[in-house]
């Protein structure tokens, strides 16, 4: 029997999105609890971060995603 193997961009691919929303999952957890005990600087430091950073990591990972798609799609 015959498996059909990703290639090594789509596992890169899997990889990395996986850990970015994992990252994404702490950074929410610890922006609740901060704004739940009342310090307010960390919550507005993490969403700072959030939007500078994440959403420059989430472009990317969309175009790479795209982008083993379509050559997994040529394959």
């Amino acid at each position: 029997m015959m498996t059909k193997q990703d290639s090594r961009l789509m596992r890169l691919v899997s990889r990395l999105l996986k850990y970015f929303l994992l990252m994404l999952f702490g950074f929410a957890i610890a922006y609740v609890l901060s704004v739940s005990f009342g310090v307010s600087h960390i919550a507005a430091g993490l969403f700072f971060i959030v939007r500078e950073l994440f959403w420059r990591l989430g472009i990317f990972l969309f175009c790479l995603t795209a982008i083993a798609m379509i050559l997994e799609s040529f394959r």
